[in-house]
């Protein structure tokens, strides 16, 4: 059994000071541990999935980080572990615990399955993966073999948890919750000749944007269509890791407080991981605009219908805790509402559905187009 302060101490060597996650009991000293700690970022998401897509966002933004989930969240995680973190190449240590170990401690039935099958799914998605250290001696040499394998692959290393190895730690922050601030403009969608087509919102983010922004696509249409009007370095075009832009703008709005992080979404992809309202929403970041295209259906898989036409979707936003929420209802609403945004806003505008038939794909690869911003982020950051 280790301190939570060991561990944490090492990684903070190797430059590893955001923790993101969902708690577990085996995890509660570390937790308690770095929200206590002036020099560390604690950001408790709602999904693990999402978590894992705050560590990949701030990455990108030069901050490392570390995410902590309980084995029977694994599953939530896939998603973006196989289709952002191993496609994009975003090293990310994670840490999960080995709730339901065969031949352990009894746990609950839920974590039978998942307790034999947690390296397995590490395995399977090509992370290599070691036990968690149980003594001070071994930290040293875990976290050497860690971060040598995320600097040459640039890809995630995980760590595995056993019952009892992290003595307790109590924590000594209380946490403060902040209460709902007044909501931006909402109002009921009134009758509408016709709505402004994806490419015309893009187009006019593309043309009214600050030459310091940093645009996050969500992936489908809304990347290859803001990719056709114009590549650009400051752009990232998300592909896989559905409902995860969101999360990930935070992660970079974190790591990059002094820019602006705009962030492109669909309804089909908000849907999916609803839950990141309410961490975007509490932690407020004051240089993230988050833009839902919306226009009520799944365009990119052929058209199906969402539900968001019966979803409030700007009261989620508000009832979340955004500070300043608008509903626009035309192509210059939407344009009025994005120059003058100011602190965390989001931005509902319905569009069209369908698209033109010529929509290109990047040729770049997700590799190249995320070393390209890479570059771009350090060349613009003063």
């Amino acid at each position: 059994m280790i301190p939570a302060s060991s561990f944490i101490d090492s990684c903070k060597q190797h430059g590893l000071t955001l923790w993101t996650g969902v708690p577990c009991s085996y995890l509660k000293p570390f937790i308690n541990y770095v929200i206590d700690a002036p020099d560390l970022r604690y950001v408790g998401a709602t999904n693990e999935g999402d978590a894992v897509g705050i560590a990949a966002g701030a990455d990108l933004g030069g901050q490392r980080s570390v995410v902590m989930f309980q084995n029977s969240g694994f599953g939530n995680t896939v998603n973006p572990l196989t289709s952002l973190n191993m496609i994009f190449k975003v090293p990310t240590l994670v840490i999960t615990t080995l709730r339901g170990e065969p031949g352990g401690a009894h746990d609950e039935p839920q974590h039978e399955l998942m307790g034999q099958i947690t390296g397995g799914l590490f395995d399977l998605m090509q992370i290599p993966w070691a036990y968690f250290p149980t003594e001070v001696s071994e930290i040293d040499a875990v976290m050497a073999r860690a971060v040598a394998h995320m600097d040459e692959k640039r890809t995630p290393f995980g760590l595995i948890m056993r019952k009892d190895s992290v003595a307790d730690y109590k924590l000594q922050t209380k946490a403060a919750p902040k209460p709902l601030p007044p909501g931006g403009t909402i109002e009921a969608w009134g009758p509408q000749a016709a709505y402004p087509t994806r490419r015309e919102v893009l187009a006019m983010i593309q043309a009214k944007g600050r030459p310091t922004d940093a645009l996050v696509a969500t992936t489908g249409f809304t990347g290859r269509a803001l990719y056709a009007l114009d590549d650009r370095p400051n752009q990232l075009y998300m592909v896989g890791s559905m409902g995860c832009a969101g999360s990930f703008g935070l992660g970079l709005a974190i790591a990059q407080p002094q820019r602006r992080v705009v962030v492109l979404d669909g309804d089909g992809a908000a849907l999916m991981r609803l839950g990141a309202l309410a961490t975007l929403g509490y932690e407020r970041p004051d240089n993230l605009v988050h833009v839902l295209l919306d226009n009520e259906v799944h365009d990119s898989t052929g058209g199906q219908s969402t539900v968001s036409h019966s979803v409030d979707l700007a009261g989620v936003a508000s009832a979340c805790g955004y500070p300043t929420v608008v509903r626009a209802h035309s192509l210059a609403e939407a344009e009025a509402a994005f120059v003058n945004a100011k602190g965390l806003t989001f931005i509902h505008v319905k569009t069209a559905p369908g698209e033109k038939g010529d929509l290109p794909r990047p040729k770049e690869t997700p590799v190249q187009v995320i070393d390209r911003m890479r570059g771009w982020l350090k060349e613009t950051q003063g």
